[in-house]
């Protein structure tokens, strides 16, 4: 597809600031919801090199402790094993398969198990098919873990796993191209508001540039903040380090390996004929969107010896490749800001995922283009997310964080 160097336009009823999986995912709905307007995403870099998106493991489940974000993931599962449709059946587009290895959450405690139960009640409610299993059921089903000091767990096979994200970002930001959306490589360094402060009325690009704009959506992952702070408004959203692990084993395990949240905060899975395990660092805070400096003793001192201890085959390990992403972490509740600001009427959130981003892509930016085009949510109701809730200080629960 073509990206342009500048604007072909002074004006564009939307702006769309950041063009990785959320920028282009919002263009490609508005388009597929019929809006004929112009469009433009304006991205920093359009190799990707530093996004989120780039850096992403590209899992999805259901096991979240909110029905909401239950019914988020149950529509993304859909949309992506539709994906060919849902692109008008272009014979050049593939079919995304949902590996569905599960996550299978693991209890070391009397607390930690009264909360999966909890939750399994939820989403059973909801139509996910979460098991709630005992430390034996486990052993049973999984052979290789050790459990000993485990008392439960939650399981559910069906469309939970892993997915090919990066093809669904290609053909989001390729279609949105082909239909008419503008993609322009530059920078966005600073925004005009009216003479009543209601709304933005343009944005700056480093280039000089003034595009006057009819909306605004800020797509600027872990720049997010950066991004709002030049229309005048401050959010809780900071870029924070997460760590991937790719690695080989000499003893192999006879089956798939579920994506296993362990105690220790580590998480593993099966990852082709290979293996992938992640983590937070212990210390976490906020770093700079450009720092990428990888901590190699996270894999001696904590990632190794979680996965020995739980996967005893795990001992024998070789680490064939390793990377740093950041989260869009949002430190008030750990889910997504999405929609309308309360003052600034035509400026939009998609901030903050906090590592839920790429597997709720399709039903939140579904959901903000149709706030835009229709002025209301038609498919999910999202309201939930909107910016006030942080200064009302209401939380959106979530207790499922990775």
């Amino acid at each position: 597809m073509t990206v342009s160097l500048a604007p072909k336009h002074q004006r564009y009823d939307v702006v769309i600031i950041g063009g990785a999986m959320y920028g282009s995912a919002v263009a490609w709905f508005l388009r597929k919801l019929g809006f004929d307007g112009r469009v433009l995403v304006v991205e920093r870099d359009p190799t990707y090199a530093q996004a989120s998106t780039s850096h992403t493991n590209s899992c999805i489940r259901q096991q979240f402790s909110n029905e909401t974000n239950v019914r988020i993931s149950q529509f993304g599962a859909a949309f992506m094993k539709s994906f060919q449709s849902q692109m008008d059946d272009d014979p050049r587009v593939p079919n995304i398969a949902i590996q569905s290895y599960g996550y299978m959450y693991l209890a070391g405690d009397q607390s930690a198990v009264t909360g999966l139960a909890e939750a399994q009640r939820i989403q059973a409610a909801g139509g996910a098919a979460t098991r709630h299993m005992s430390a034996a059921e486990i052993k049973e089903t999984y052979p290789f873990y050790n459990v000993d000091d485990i008392l439960a767990g939650n399981h559910n096979l069906v469309d939970e796993g892993y997915f090919d994200g990066g093809t669904m970002f290609d053909w989001f930001r390729k279609s949105a191209g082909e239909r008419g959306v503008e993609f322009v490589r530059e920078t966005v360094v600073a925004m005009t508001r009216n003479a009543g402060g209601s709304a933005v009325d343009s944005v700056t690009l480093a280039s000089g540039a003034v595009v006057s704009s009819g909306v605004v959506v800020n797509c600027t992952g872990p720049r997010a903040a950066q991004t709002v702070a030049m229309a005048g408004i401050s959010i809780p959203v900071e870029p924070r380090k997460r760590y991937t692990f790719i690695f080989d084993a000499a003893t192999p395990l006879e089956q798939d390996l579920p994506l296993t949240i362990d105690p220790s905060g580590v998480h593993m899975r099966s990852d082709g004929r290979y293996y992938l395990a992640g983590c937070p660092p212990d210390d976490d805070p906020a770093v700079a969107p450009d720092d990428f400096a990888f901590d190699h003793s996270l894999w001696e001192n904590k990632v190794w010896p979680a996965l020995a201890h739980r996967v005893p085959q795990f001992e024998a390990v070789r680490v064939i490749n390793e990377w740093v992403g950041h989260y869009d972490y949002n430190v008030f509740d750990q889910n997504a800001i999405i929609g309308p600001h309360d003052k600034l009427a035509n400026f939009y959130f998609a901030n903050g995922f906090s590592g839920h981003g790429l597997q709720q892509a399709p039903a939140l930016a579904r959901g903000l283009a149709e706030m835009i085009l229709f002025g209301e949510y038609r498919t999910l109701d999202l309201r939930a997310f909107h910016f006030d809730r942080i200064e009302q200080g209401a939380r959106f629960v979530e207790k499922a964080v990775i």
